[in-house]
């Protein structure tokens, strides 16, 4: 490992993105298909993880994700993405899923997921990547535990 590598800290690269959810996104009884909102946390994901290694990222793999609660039709979908974790050339990005009622903007925890991604070149090879330095007790916690 160079001892030239950069470091960058969670907030250089923390993402939110959110989206409406509309009738496409759901199904007959009002729910939003889970495969929309995997989409969107993988999408999420990636720019934070583009933002923290300014450079190609490819999805290595997504944890486990459970549905705590529906997202209805309607519903803000808000997602938030930081890096909790980088190795040499792969990194772990935790994505929080929170609705939106948009009547009385009530948001509720509706998923959290962790995905890898690897840092590759034009040939797809993968390639070093800056370090991380967490800055706060719960992103030193998150380093720790990933």
């Amino acid at each position: 490992m160079s001892s030239h590598r950069q470091t960058r800290t969670v907030k250089q690269s923390q993402h939110e993105s959110s989206q409406l959810m509309m009738p496409q996104d759901a199904n007959n009884m009002g729910h939003v298909f889970g495969g929309v909102v995997l989409s969107m946390m993988d999408k999420t994901a990636a720019i934070a993880a583009f933002r923290h290694c300014r450079m190609p990222v490819v999805t290595a793999s997504i944890d486990r994700v459970d549905f705590r609660e529906p997202i209805h039709l309607g519903d803000l979908l808000v997602m938030k993405a930081s890096v909790n974790y980088v190795g040499r050339t792969s990194l772990e990005v935790g994505v929080r899923v929170e609705a939106e009622d948009l009547l009385t903007g009530r948001r509720r925890h509706t998923n959290s997921c962790y995905l890898t991604f690897v840092a590759v070149d034009r040939n797809g090879r993968p390639v070093e990547i800056p370090a991380l330095q967490p800055e706060t007790p719960a992103e030193l916690r998150r380093y720790e535990a990933a």
